[in-house]
């Protein structure tokens, strides 16, 4: 029988809406048989780092806070140093994710810092492989990746709209369909 494969979701969430998204993403990683997931916050994946040895794919995910990600999440980076001199992480398999209230809200630039963080690692970077899903007038706010992402999955929250609404039903679907294709790609490149 083959050996099973972990996913680590490490993320940092302000309101709780990208933990949501998170949640999401380790949800759809553990779907693909196999494969296990791990939901680690920031905080606590920064203080033990060889938590995340035995991850065979790590997801990264921030929300987008001045167009980068949060400050919690950049202390995890910076807590990194250590393993990056020693390239433990490199050849994992890596993915990132986003969330914030704008639709836009510069997204894009906090997806290309989690994926130059992951090719300072030396990880294997996997996009998000949905077409743009709110883009013609057969398509609605209830499309998959609605947001048009392909570095990696994006959400939005509106700011006044709790975890438990916000991120919306499509953006959840968004990260369950990511997490489980970083899943298989683990299982593929770990053969």
């Amino acid at each position: 029988m083959p050996t099973s494969r972990k996913v680590a979701v490490v993320y940092h969430s302000g309101y709780g809406h990208t933990k949501a998204q998170a949640e999401a993403i380790s949800e759809g990683a553990a779907s693909i048989e196999g494969v296990t997931a791990e939901l680690l916050d920031a905080d606590s994946a920064a203080a033990d780092l060889p938590a995340l040895e035995s991850a065979d794919a790590i997801v990264f995910g921030s929300p987008t806070y001045m167009g980068t990600v949060s400050a919690p999440f950049k202390a995890f980076m910076d807590a990194s140093s250590a393993v990056w001199m020693e390239q433990g992480w490199k050849d994992k398999i890596a993915g990132g994710f986003t969330n914030s209230a704008a639709q836009v809200g510069d997204k894009t630039g906090t997806l290309q810092t989690l994926s130059v963080f992951a090719a300072q690692h030396g990880m294997i970077w996997v996009g998000l492989d949905l077409p743009p899903g709110n883009n013609t007038t057969q398509s609605s706010d209830d499309s998959m990746n609605r947001m048009g992402a392909s570095l990696g999955a994006m959400a939005q929250s509106l700011a006044d709209a709790g975890p438990d609404i916000a991120p919306p039903s499509a953006d959840r679907k968004t990260a369950h369909h990511y997490g489980a294709r970083i899943a298989q790609a683990a299982l593929r490149w770990s053969a």
